[in-house]
């Protein structure tokens, strides 16, 4: 690591906003809340970045970190899948090389913080700080570089629930957007490098966990806006690029429950009692934070009376209900465990279904195939007839008012290219102007009221500032496999031919090569669990 400096060479500033978007942006402008953002919105040139689909943190990150779809990359949503079991992702999944490992081949250093799905980290030139899917303490590169950055900077948080302020709070979020630029700036003190990658998680959070609360917004955009004026004014950057994985916004359709849809088709098995699946209803995300391990969960008292509660149909729609009458759901639903909830409601017999949604944010179907899942239900000689007729049976729903529920169901292969295609659902379905949602819940109507008031759109944003950019083009058509591409051009790195996206129009020039093939490490499990709770809790799950 290079000796520490007032100054920093930093060539390229990438600032990601996790679920930034226009609609988002304008307010806060027009209030005058968040300066730093729109000067640079305003002197550089901006425009709409499309998401993949699926449009969610987990895959959608490593497919603008690297350039590739998550056909080619194998990371499709926040858990990984082998036959009924599965696995929070980490960054052994990500099977594509990061953006900063190709500058690091080509002699640049870089310094990355809070980039999701990046724990835990592999070798390169400069220092990395994990973001989401990491555990709380994580792993760092280079190893024992968070100490460091405690002394320095005082607490690092992975989670606002880990800071001392209360769950939710905004005194919590505005404690983890503050350390993180500090750690940050200190890193690129240490490192000295020639690009950095800041990312703020928060400004998703505010929307699942407060959705619509104008102050936590507010609060959280002028906290983020704090630390990366203090960011640009400490390294003095040459270019700041500003991206976002995906939009934000209200969601006022309808909730489609899949799975109930199945089962009415005679197509998917249900349990309760908390025998059936999904199996992550296990508090992965509490764990995380605690530091205890994936899977080592023994069931107290109180989950085996609520699973036996449950033989007798004493359903989570029931429990709910019955505490709302007597204005005791919040207080109550705050202190009993997601899992004793759960197991009183009935969940998938994935081994017994034809077809079923494993996680609302695949955005996916899954068909249980005969010699590709331990109990394959559906004969491989049927595999593309009964596809074909899922996706005309989905593709006809309509919501209760007679408007399709999606604008689009597709094979798989519509969306994804590349050799872990077969990870990915088969069919993925994409909500009427993400104005719907989907969910995987059995036992309940098929139809209903969103359980989200706020949710993921499609569409995020870009903006580039910066003596190598040309600030007068317009940017149109840009989608997240376009980053990639265009950081190398800006360090005049050859693009890896294999990258799905184009530099930006922004800057001129980029010439493309064959690289040898990445090779990541071993997959492995996600030890230090955490987050199942925490993504329930922000709708994920």
């Amino acid at each position: 690591m290079r000796a520490s400096a007032d100054e920093t060479d930093l060539r390229l500033l990438v600032v990601g906003l996790d679920a930034g978007c226009r609609s988002i942006l304008e307010p806060l402008f027009e209030a005058d809340e968040t300066p730093t953002l729109q000067r640079l919105f305003e002197t550089g040139t901006s425009g709409a970045l499309e998401s993949q689909i699926p449009p969610w943190t987990a895959s959608a990150w490593p497919s603008m970190y690297t350039g590739k779809n998550p056909g080619k990359h194998g990371v499709f949503d926040f858990l990984s899948f082998d036959g009924y079991d599965w696995d929070v992702v980490n960054s052994t999944h990500v099977r594509e090389r990061p953006v900063w490992e190709l500058l690091s081949e080509h002699g640049i250093s870089s310094v990355v913080v809070n980039v999701p799905v990046t724990h835990p980290p592999t070798s390169f030139d400069g220092a990395l700080i994990p973001g989401m899917t990491a555990p709380e303490d994580p792993t760092c590169h280079p190893e024992g570089i968070l100490e460091d950055v405690k002394l320095a900077c005082g607490d690092y948080h992975v989670y606002p629930q880990s800071t001392d302020a209360s769950d939710r709070s905004i005194e919590g979020y505005e404690q983890t957007i503050d350390r993180r630029g500090k750690a940050f700036r200190y890193l690129c003190r240490r490192v000295d490098p020639g690009f950095g990658f800041l990312q703020f998680q928060q400004t998703d959070t505010v929307f699942h966990e407060r959705p619509g609360d104008k102050e936590a917004i507010e609060a959280v955009y002028r906290a983020v806006d704090q630390q990366l004026a203090e960011t640009i004014e400490t390294t003095d950057p040459d270019n700041i690029l500003v991206v976002s994985d995906h939009g934000m916004g209200k969601v006022t359709g309808t909730e489609f429950r899949v799975n109930e849809f199945f089962r009415e088709q005679g197509l998917l098995a249900a349990k309760s009692g908390g025998e059936g699946m999904p199996t992550w209803s296990k508090a992965w995300e509490n764990d995380l934070l605690e530091g205890e391990d994936a899977g080592q969960h023994d069931e107290s008292a109180l989950e085996q009376l609520m699973n036996v509660a449950a033989t007798f149909g004493v359903t989570t729609q029931r429990v709910a209900s019955a505490l709302d009458t007597v204005g005791l759901k919040e207080p109550i639903g705050s202190r009993v465990p997601n899992d004793i909830i759960r197991a009183a409601s009935e969940q998938v017999d994935f081994p017994e279904s034809e077809v079923y949604v494993r996680s609302k944010s695949e955005l996916g179907v899954r068909i249980n195939l005969e010699g590709r899942e331990p109990n394959g239900q559906v004969p491989e000689s049927e595999y593309e007839s009964v596809r074909a007729e899922l996706i005309d049976q989905l593709s006809a729903v309509r919501t209760p008012d007679g408007d399709p529920v999606f604008e689009a169901v597709e094979p798989r292969e519509t969306y994804f290219e590349g050799p872990h295609v077969d990870n990915g659902p088969d069919i993925l379905t994409v909500p009427a102007a993400f104005d719907n949602a989907i969910v995987a819940d059995v036992g309940i109507d098929q139809f209903g009221e969103p359980m989200e008031s706020w949710n993921h759109k499609q569409t995020g944003v870009v903006a580039a500032t910066g003596n190598e950019f040309d600030e007068s083009v317009t940017i149109q058509g840009a989608t997240i496999f376009d980053v990639a591409p265009t950081i190398c051009t800006l360090f005049d790195v050859p693009i890896d031919e294999a990258m799905d996206g184009t530099t930006l129009p922004v800057i001129d020039g980029g010439t493309e090569a064959s690289y040898p093939a990445y090779e990541p490490d071993p997959i492995r499990a996600t030890d230090d669990t955490a987050v199942e709770d925490r993504l329930s809790d922000l709708g994920y799950l």
